[in-house]
């Protein structure tokens, strides 16, 4: 185990890169089980998630092999078994292990499976998933310590999703895809990375209509190519460093940034009273900003809430709790898609910021807060780096324990942001 310790009270300035976008690059992967020719990957984020889903695909039989920091070559070798089971060590360390279903189910295999991992931040629910695969001719049997999932063939259908869950309408794409005949998948996800999917899948020489929309139409066909492909930026590491930089005070320019997934993001930061310059594709955060909340007309407390996309990100709510620490005046923050995210916010009060935890789904923030060093513990990764954020504007050395969790979404980050004035290190425990 290893923790961070970090001493507060310091500017975070200079240029800074985001990493590949860790919820494009893990059903990336698992898609790389639809084809049995080579696929290579780049800006690939080497991740503890993406290591688990890599070690996932080799428990399989695919031959993984990283080219560089950041690119991977995948060949696929799928087992002569019909019944493939999955692997508990690897699974229940991440919520994305349940993204091999789609496209195992779609090269007709049975799979067993164990309860998926990830964070816990509140109920995260499977029957989408499996309706989704039931449409399509799957069938699924539950069991105390997992499921189990079987298909003689896939057959197209129209599959209307009970909520836009991004995973879902992953394993729905990927498995639509080696089915017989037209799918067409509505109330689907449109996040960023659900397109980049989509546009990987292209690639490789999938037929699929409405990438961006919430109307999916996904044409089988009977097998696809290899090829090669570029995982898009971190929209969510973007919008951590904005919040980082802003509470810090100092001036950062965010290199290839994706600048057309930051609208929504750039327009909820200015609620908070954080403002940031879009240029070309990079992101300039200006130094000493004196951060004040803007009260909605008529002088009413404005509200922060997320949102399927376009919607504000949730993965940025907790950004957004400690964002709001540091700036003046009051904002209701309404987290509508996870009963558990919020719960981190003690940690906030224990360093001084006033939050009123109305019910686990809405938080009222007063500001600005003086923040003081404390000893932390982070229950999941966008906790974490909230917790981190606060660590680095507070006063005095802290200690955040369980970074674990951090490195999940996160790479090599201590070594990144000390290169723009962070004073952090990483320190056995």
């Amino acid at each position: 185990m290893e923790k961070f310790v970090v001493e507060g009270g310091y500017s975070l300035s200079g240029r800074i890169k985001p990493t590949g976008n860790k919820n494009a690059a893990l059903p990336i992967l698992a898609a790389t089980l639809l084809t049995d020719d080579e696929v290579q990957l780049s800006n690939v984020p080497r991740i503890k998630d993406v290591e688990m889903m890599v070690a996932l695909l080799k428990s399989i039989g695919s031959e993984v092999q990283w080219l560089s920091e950041d690119s991977l070559r995948i060949k696929t070798n799928i087992p002569s078994e019909k019944t493939i089971v999955i692997e508990k060590k690897y699974a229940s360390e991440i919520r994305a292990s349940i993204l091999l279903a789609g496209p195992l189910i779609a090269r007709g295999k049975n799979i067993s499976f164990p309860p998926p991992g990830g964070d816990v931040i509140g109920r995260r629910r499977l029957d989408t998933h499996f309706y989704a695969l039931e449409t399509l001719g799957a069938k699924v049997r539950t069991e105390r310590r997992g499921f189990f999932i079987e298909a003689e063939r896939l057959e197209g259908a129209v599959i209307f999703l009970d909520e836009p869950s991004v995973t879902a309408t992953e394993n729905a794409i990927m498995a639509s895809s080696l089915a017989k005949g037209k799918t067409t998948i509505k109330n689907a996800a449109s996040e960023p990375h659900v397109q980049n999917l989509i546009n990987f899948l292209q690639k490789l020489g999938g037929h699929i209509k409405g990438c961006g929309s919430n109307v999916l139409e996904v044409f089988g066909s009977s097998g696809l190519s290899g090829g090669e492909w570029r995982i898009i930026g971190d929209h969510i590491e973007v919008g951590s460093f904005i919040s980082l930089a802003a509470v810090t005070g100092g001036e950062l320019i965010i290199e290839n940034a994706e600048t057309e997934h930051l609208p929504i993001i750039k327009y909820y930061f200015s609620k908070i009273g954080v403002e940031v310059e879009i240029d070309g594709n990079n992101v300039l955060v200006p130094g000493k900003q004196r951060l004040v909340i803007k009260n909605d007309h008529f002088g009413e407390i404005p509200t922060i809430y997320d949102a399927p996309w376009p919607g504000f990100p949730s993965d940025l709510t907790s950004i957004a709790v400690v964002t709001a620490t540091q700036a003046s005046g009051t904002v209701l923050i309404f987290e509508k898609m996870f009963d558990g995210r919020l719960f981190f916010v003690d940690k906030l009060v224990s360093m001084g910021a006033r939050i009123v935890l109305c019910d686990p789904h809405r938080v009222v923030i007063a500001g600005p807060s003086k923040l003081y060093a404390s000893e932390l513990v982070s229950p999941d990764i966008r906790a974490g780096m909230a917790l981190l954020i606060a660590s680095l504007c507070a006063e005095g050395k802290s200690v955040i324990h369980n970074i674990g969790q951090i490195d999940r979404g996160y790479y090599k980050l201590e070594e990144r942001l000390a290169k723009i004035g962070a004073r952090i290190k990483r320190v056995d425990e």
